[in-house]
């Protein structure tokens, strides 16, 4: 009888997952190549909606093609064959831009609530155009979905931090296009954030201990081959602004990008999941707190909310996400 009620139960959990539907990312369409007006946006006019480009990353796609399109490269008169040069290589984008964006002035008052907010904060403010299609694509992860992720329930909070997009989705329907195409999704991964601690003695000082670790930090990850695609101190931020974040002794986050991971993604079909890059990995150190808190979304969440099936590419994405735990373990972190 208790086996038939287990059964019973896993297949209404079941059942209840499949049934879930929800809009994991938002795109508008603007007829036409709309880089001028999206990059006049995004350096001149989001400001005036209290938003913060930190980090822009234009034109990646012309990168891509730079590191392993080009046969060739001159150094100081000198041509000699590309060491990158991958002759399978092909263009597949006019444009390809991660454009980091936070609301500071909203997000300082949530994260002393919700400190897991910092996995979408900065967020990115995604344009791409594909070749040979006459459309540019900008667009965002849903705020909902974003939330979801990081494990936000707080009525309020949530209220709160999807109101903050209204202002920034009618800046982009006006200057981009009002065409709207929306992602769906059925259900995230059972575990969507890797989160992690790191003690630390305070004896030497907290600015001591963030110094050497972040020194630390970014050797391991450029050692792997990752790029620190942004860096932002919400701490020095919030106390810019003369917003109250008491809460914590210090605060930051990281962006990751590891970049031939991303072009097997972006410049391979999927341009539009370039929405969830790069990472957000945000760390903490509560007031007087001996411990370093780390969280940052799963890449599963990719191939979850952006329905990837293209093997390969989910491998992929599964890799980087065991590697990422394994340089942080290294690193001294204990995965929560």
């Amino acid at each position: 009888m208790l086996n038939r009620l287990l059964l019973g139960a896993a297949a209404l959990s079941l059942a209840a997952s499949m049934a879930f539907g929800a809009q994991g990312a938002k795109f508008y369409i603007g007829e036409g190549d709309k880089e001028k007006a999206y990059m006049e946006m995004i350096n001149k006019k989001i400001g005036d909606i209290g938003f913060v480009l930190s980090d822009p990353h234009e034109r990646i796609n012309d990168a891509y093609k730079t590191k392993w399109g080009t046969p060739t490269q001159t150094i100081k008169g000198v041509t000699r064959p590309h060491p990158d040069f991958d002759p399978t290589f092909k263009e597949t984008l006019d444009n390809l831009g991660f454009f980091s964006i936070t609301n500071d002035k909203v997000i300082g008052a949530l994260l002393m609530k919700e400190p897991s907010l910092g996995g979408f904060s900065p967020f990115n403010l995604h344009i791409y155009k594909k070749k040979g299609e006459n459309k540019t694509y900008v667009g965002h992860v849903m705020p909902d979905t974003m939330l979801d992720i990081v494990g936000v329930k707080d009525a309020e909070v949530r209220k709160q931090f999807i109101a903050s997009f209204a202002d920034l989705d009618k800046m982009v329907e006006k200057e981009i296009g009002s065409t709207v195409e929306y992602v769906d999704y059925k259900a995230l991964p059972a575990k969507p954030m890797m989160t992690f601690e790191i003690p630390f003695d305070r004896k030497g000082g907290v600015e001591a201990f963030k110094s050497d670790f972040q020194s630390k930090f970014e050797e391991a990850f450029e050692a792997n081959k990752y790029i620190i695609a942004g860096y932002k101190d919400i701490q020095t931020s919030m106390a810019d602004l003369g917003i109250q974040f008491d809460r914590y002794d210090a605060y930051w986050v990281y962006s990751l990008c590891h970049f031939r991971f991303s072009e097997g993604i972006f410049n391979k079909g999927r341009p539009d999941a370039g929405v969830f890059a790069p990472c957000s990995m945000y760390m903490y150190i509560d007031k007087g707190s001996n411990k370093l808190m780390v969280g940052m979304p799963r890449l599963a969440t990719w191939t979850a909310v952006m329905g990837i099936k293209d093997q390969k590419m989910v491998d992929s994405i599964n890799a980087l996400d065991k590697e990422i735990v394994k340089i942080m373990t290294e690193l001294g972190a204990k995965e929560l």
